[in-house]
């Protein structure tokens, strides 16, 4: 692959698309579509929102260059396809970003050309949904004239560690030569190694469960948090005592929320009653994670009732709107699960995130965050970790009864009220 240099499009510049594009611009000829006319204005400028990509690291992709025009993908021969795919308000998953990638990409596909598909999916997607899309828009013949493949997504938001190169990467193709050909191209930039799935669907599974199995797992922690709230013992201590054996899987409870954990066990439950089956585990793992947010609201106006605090009058300062520490991200943050109970009971919640866009949090989720902590709050929960937090003085900001319910246990425990 290293000697056919083929042109690659990227279809997608966010969380997951520009690190990605970013290092096959090292290499090969890369054009990198978005369809945010802002995102590829920032991107030029040499700038990345997301925090994803340094700079430093922009500017070392020479082969790569940025459009939101259609006709620009007409030079690539390889379209990599890496949009979001969420859920709806039902739980369901939402394919009109890819379809609207296959649809687009159809337009220009050529013969010979090689479609891979990134985005989390059930298994089956790519060759019932994607495929028919680009041979209907193309009018070409899939495995004949054009080809496919999967190679899921393993980008960690925010982790400097695991970046896109340095975690071992599925690939998959929709015949033995195409396999290869993707598998020796993602090995060309990942130092992590490939693994060669053998078919799409495999791959296409294989990515689902890695999320769902760590969603049931911090379910199960979840679940054992509340039943030792009610025995008054601390979790995390448990957890730690626990922990000494050896193969003890260290999670912790909290809120499950994000791009992925939080989604992608609906496509696989969605795919699993379309065939008939009934799935039990996921789904119950599924319901206990999002209600963690309003169990958190709950228990903390619990508290500040003890202290005899009236709800309607008092300030909470909830710290942290993004899905996770030390990260832009607020996909699918159910830290807002608890923004929203407490606004029902008429408490004044003000929101401190040093991480999130001001922007971006008031078109998503239509809250304005502060700028800073200001005077004394009858109640403040951290619910999310951002380093930035250690150095915030909660005696500046409490009175004397302050309830502070620390989800996270990030803080000593005897700084804190009651912890998740």
């Amino acid at each position: 692959m290293s000697e056919n240099k083929k042109t690659i499009a990227v279809i997608g510049l966010g969380y997951v698309g520009l690190p990605l594009a970013v290092e096959f611009g090292k290499k090969y000829p890369t054009i990198g579509f978005d369809v945010k006319q802002e995102r590829v204005d920032e991107l030029l400028k040499g700038k990345d929102s997301t925090l994803e990509v340094e700079p430093d690291e922009l500017l070392k992709a020479t082969q790569l260059q940025y459009t939101t025009k259609l006709e620009d993908l007409a030079a690539a021969e390889i379209y990599i396809v890496t949009v979001p795919t969420p859920i709806n308000k039902h739980k369901r998953p939402d394919l009109r970003p890819l379809e609207s990638a296959s649809a687009s990409i159809g337009k220009v596909l050529k013969k010979g050309d090689i479609v891979i598909y990134e985005s989390t999916v059930f298994p089956g997607c790519t060759e019932e949904v994607c495929i028919p899309i680009l041979e209907e828009k193309s009018g070409l013949k899939f495995n004949e004239d054009f080809f496919a493949g999967y190679s899921p997504e393993r980008i960690n938001p925010g982790d400097k560690v695991h970046t896109v190169t340095k975690i071992r990467k599925v690939t998959s193709g929709s015949t033995p030569e195409i396999a290869k050909e993707v598998d020796e191209l993602y090995k060309s930039i990942i130092t992590a190694g490939t693994f060669l799935a053998e078919s799409i669907r495999v791959a296409e599974a294989a990515k689902v469960i890695e999320n769902c199995q760590r969603d049931i797992n911090i379910a199960f922690v979840n679940e054992l948090a509340l039943i030792f709230e009610k025995m008054d013992i601390d979790t995390l201590s448990v957890l730690e005592a626990a922990g000494t054996k050896w193969n003890f899987l260290p999670f912790r409870p909290g809120l499950v929320g994000g791009h992925c954990i939080g989604v992608d066990p609906y496509y696989l439950t969605y795919k699993a009653e379309e065939l008939g089956y009934n799935p039990q585990v996921i789904l119950s793992g599924r319901r206990i994670n999002d209600a963690m947010g309003g169990h958190v609201a709950k228990r903390l106006m619990k508290l500040m009732i003890d202290k005899e605090f009236s709800l309607k009058e008092s300030r909470v300062l909830m710290m942290g709107i993004t899905f996770k520490e030390n990260c832009p991200d607020i996909r699918n943050s159910r830290a807002i699960d608890i923004y929203r109970e407490l606004e029902e009971f008429g408490i004044n919640v003000e929101v401190y995130d040093p991480w999130a866009s001001k922007s971006e949090v008031k078109e998503e989720y239509g809250l304005d965050l502060i700028d800073t902590p200001e005077g004394k709050y009858e109640g403040i929960i951290l619910a999310v970790s951002h380093t930035e937090f250690e150095t915030l003085n909660l005696d500046s900001i409490s009175q004397e009864n302050t309830v502070v319910f620390d989800v996270k246990s990030f803080y000593p425990i005897d700084k804190v009220t009651a912890r998740l």
